[in-house]
């Protein structure tokens, strides 16, 4: 791999030990996946940021860095509602620890807004074509897929040292012939809601790490599309989509039809309504959670109009980032008023107050396929006005 005379005075340790590990990590990626040279990036995501999936021997590791980002940088979710994770149930020892976490990729020049859905914040924005280095499953795939920028799927060490150097390494989704769709899906039927989260658990299984092409019956919003492509980013390795006549690449490029074909049909969608994964059939929800990926505005909204004038007799939670929040500020007034916990910082993926849970309803694909691995807790999806019926938010 070609490196700048700047390039290699950093990976011979001449800008600090630091950076001189960042460079090693991305010269050993560029390495093992051919790239020919580093490319500038524009902004960073970084995972690893829950104590509960990093534990000690990951807080150690980033403690021990120097230096500074030189890229917009912003972290996943937390294990917790940095503000509020007493009303979560947290533990002391946990919360002390998470906040560690926190502090140390703030000494970096980190922004501590940890989310799933960096593209909703205010100066975090990626445009078409643009090159990126992040790291959650469904902020990569909806990045990807459709904004239309250049992301690979980033470890949580490879996109810290992408921001520490300003640059990843030039190899997979940023160069253009790994971005054909190798294979299509057919969606005959119309789908609405829930039902691109269900749908993407099936098609993630049936794709695996491949990039295929949709052709669609119906016309998804910008929502709908989070939650297919975070569905299947977590039940497949699905980094890029495309959407016939819907996705900008779709447009802008074209592709011609690959010779494979999957063919989703709605009794199959259907089928993962009834099942409860990683639990007995006749297992009750005891909880339900909303927001993974975390809430967007609309979202917001939307929940906040169901719960309307209605009290919650069972847990419901509302993940969203810190920032969506606090510019909705009365819609999670709204939605609180029925009891209802709208939790920012985290989800109930990576937060430890999921296992105290049996069964967990949920809207997202993403959810489904990850919180019984995850988490040790069942779980079955509904739509979202299922998720609040279920808690008792029904008329």
């Amino acid at each position: 791999m070609y490196l700048t005379k700047e390039e290699e005075r950093t990976l011979n340790g001449e800008d600090g030990e630091t950076l001189q590990k960042a460079m090693e990590i991305l010269v050993a990626l560029g390495d093992i996946y051919g790239a020919d040279s580093l490319i500038p990036v524009k902004s960073a995501q970084i995972a690893g940021v829950s104590y509960k999936t990093i534990g000690d021997a990951g807080l150690e590791w980033i403690s021990d860095l120097n230096g500074k980002v030189k890229v917009p940088s912003i972290l996943n979710p937390a294990g917790m509602d940095m503000q509020r994770w007493q009303d979560m149930g947290i533990e002391p020892d946990f919360a002390e620890k998470q906040v560690e976490v926190i502090k140390a990729y703030e000494s970096l020049g980190i922004r501590s807004m940890c989310t799933c859905t960096p593209y909703y914040l205010e100066g975090f924005s990626a445009t078409y074509g643009d090159h990126l280095a992040w790291s959650e499953s469904s902020a990569v795939s909806y990045a990807n897929s459709v904004i239309g920028a250049r992301t690979n799927r980033e470890g949580g060490p490879s996109a810290l040292s992408a921001a520490l150097v300003g640059k990843t390494a030039n190899y997979g989704y940023h160069l253009d012939e790994n971005r054909v769709p190798t294979v299509s899906v057919t969606i005959e039927c119309e789908l609405s809601g829930s039902d691109y989260g269900a749908l993407g658990y099936l098609a993630g299984k049936d794709v695996g790490n491949r990039v295929p092409i949709f052709y669609m019956a119906s016309t998804p919003s910008p929502d709908n599309l989070k939650a297919l492509g975070a569905a299947m980013a977590a039940s497949g390795a699905v980094a890029l989509y495309h959407i016939e006549d819907i996705t900008p690449e779709a447009q802008k490029v074209g592709f011609e039809n690959p010779a494979e074909n999957i063919v989703i049909e709605r009794s199959q969608i259907d089928e993962v309504y009834e099942e409860i994964i990683g639990g007995n059939d006749d297992l009750e929800c005891d909880i339900a959670a909303v927001g993974c990926p975390h809430c967007s505005a609309d979202e917001l909204e939307n929940i906040a109009r169901l719960l309307e004038s209605k009290s919650i007799e069972k847990e419901l939670w509302v993940c969203t980032s810190r920032e969506v929040a606090e510019k909705n500020a009365e819609l999670v007034k709204q939605i609180e008023q029925s009891g209802a916990k709208v939790l920012c910082d985290t989800c109930m993926v990576v937060s430890p107050a999921t296992e105290g849970h049996n069964c967990m309803m949920v809207n997202s694909g993403k959810a489904l396929a990850y919180v019984p691995g995850m988490c040790k807790v069942a779980a079955k999806i509904g739509s979202l006005e299922e998720c609040i019926n279920k808690v008792g938010g029904g008329n």
